[in-house]
């Protein structure tokens, strides 16, 4: 399975859990008289659609190069990482400002019942994040990774509901908003986890400087060809789930200039046959 196939069946996985749970939260706060479960719901919901964002982008990104697009398609995904956090912003801002409506209003104390949902969810949600991350991390996907954090952010905002109905139903009587402090506990920390999702995209957009590990394996790679004595420069910048080099490598000055092209391919070859993640691979043959 290649990267792009790895990083759609887990952008998949996320579409169906959000949604089975949406709807599962949306039903047992509604009857369980719990609005930190229908804040669960309405993030939910939104996450339905920022999956979908990622899915386009991960198709998108993936398209092959064209002369409008020599370097490709993979800028996309972080510019549809920056829509997935619009969404949890959106989300965050809604359930804040319900919440605070809620906490003046009075209203019943939650059902007991609805602790044992908001259990079975945490552990799925954590589940889901462990696992869409994991797939993230082996596809290179920017995206995708945005769409594991939201999975932990529905598990973070699953305990503070828990939170807040346990205490509501343990104190009684008077502490029925609780349950919506709850909530508003949780989109904040939505919002922080909008933040650890962005400055990464920026980063890559920005071809900021992040790829130290990469850079010593394709030093490392380098110096097996026969020939290449040693590299200097090197720099890297991330399109999609492909990662883009230029590469100084230092040869012998006495070899010919077609010996010296020759071996450029050489290296380039090998390289995207050692590190398959690696895209374009531009080798400038430096004479020792």
């Amino acid at each position: 399975m290649n990267n792009e196939q790895t990083a759609i069946k887990a952008t998949y996985f996320s579409i169906v859990g959000n949604s089975c749970l949406a709807i599962i939260k949306f039903l047992a706060g509604f009857f369980g008289n719990s609005y930190a479960l229908i804040a669960d719901a309405i993030e939910s919901t939104t996450d339905i659609f920022a999956s979908f964002l990622v899915l386009f982008g991960i198709k998108y990104s993936n398209k092959p190069a064209d002369n409008n697009h020599p370097y490709g398609h993979g800028r996309a995904e972080p510019l549809i990482t920056f829509l997935v956090v619009g969404f949890l912003i959106t989300s965050a801002t809604i359930i804040a400002y319900e919440s605070i409506i809620n906490i003046q209003i009075a209203h019943d104390l939650p059902k007991s019942w609805t602790l044992y949902v908001l259990g079975a969810i945490i552990v799925w949600k954590e589940y889901s994040f462990r696992l869409v991350m994991k797939r993230s991390i082996e596809s290179n996907s920017s995206s995708l990774k945005a769409d594991a954090w939201h999975h932990r952010s529905d598990a973070i905002t699953s305990i503070a509901a828990f939170i807040g109905i346990a205490t509501a139903l343990i104190l009684g009587k008077g502490y029925e908003s609780a349950d919506d402090w709850a909530a508003l506990f949780a989109s904040g920390f939505i919002i922080y986890n909008s933040y650890l999702i962005f400055r990464p995209a920026l980063g890559e957009i920005m071809d900021e400087h992040l790829y130290d590990d990469l850079i010593y394996d394709i030093r490392k790679v380098s110096l097996t060809v026969n020939g290449i004595v040693a590299t200097e420069k090197c720099f890297i910048r991330k399109a999609g789930m492909k990662y883009h080099v230029d590469l100084h490598a230092i040869v012998n000055g006495k070899i010919s200039v077609k010996d010296g092209h020759d071996l450029s391919h050489k290296l380039k070859d090998t390289l995207r046959y050692e590190i398959p993640e690696l895209g374009h691979v531009l080798i400038h043959i430096e004479p020792n």
